[in-house]
């Protein structure tokens, strides 16, 4: 008698069957670590942003916070100015072109305050772009605190003074 060479059909099963397990396993997992990361980025980006505001505010204080997040940034190679402050990475401060960064969609307001000629206010947000890029929403003011949403709620922070009652972030 003649012996086969190679793998019989119900080995090459069992392998395949082990390696599907394998993947049910890690593959919940990989997600979870990936949302953690993209939550763990978007705060350290609303870090930068209360940064580069206040920068921009202390150089600029006849015009106060800007108006929006395009100021704080600049294209490579950037000149500091009152429309490109070159305070912030320019991919970040375009929200990396509508498409956002990290899974999350970032956005800053400047405002005046009552009996304020300049925009003494400002509130930034960054957003999930769905539930399977971020576990929850960030906003911060002229306070400079980190501030979130309760985890799993990953709407946006709509407004500034609903960004106030937020309880700050921890350390």
């Amino acid at each position: 008698m003649r012996k086969q060479k190679g793998f019989s059909l119900i080995e090459l099963l069992i392998v395949v069957a082990i390696i599907l397990i394998i993947a049910a396993i890690a593959i919940p997992n990989l997600m979870r670590a990936r949302m953690a990361a993209n939550d763990s980025s978007a705060a350290a980006s609303i870090h930068d942003i209360n940064i580069a505001e206040a920068a921009y505010y202390g150089a600029y204080n006849t015009v106060g916070f800007p108006a929006t997040l395009v100021p704080l940034g600049g294209a490579v190679p950037c000149t500091a100015g009152i429309a490109t402050a070159c305070l912030l990475d320019n991919s970040l401060a375009t929200n990396g072109g509508g498409s956002g960064k990290s899974g999350y969609s970032f956005a800053a307001t400047g405002s005046m305050g009552p009996g304020s000629i300049i925009n003494n206010q400002f509130y930034a947000t960054g957003t999930p772009l769905s539930s399977l890029t971020g576990t929850r929403s960030y906003c911060a003011f002229e306070d400079l605190v980190i501030r979130l949403q309760p985890a799993g709620n990953i709407t946006l922070v709509g407004s500034y003074g609903a960004c106030q009652v937020l309880n700050p972030m921890n350390n």
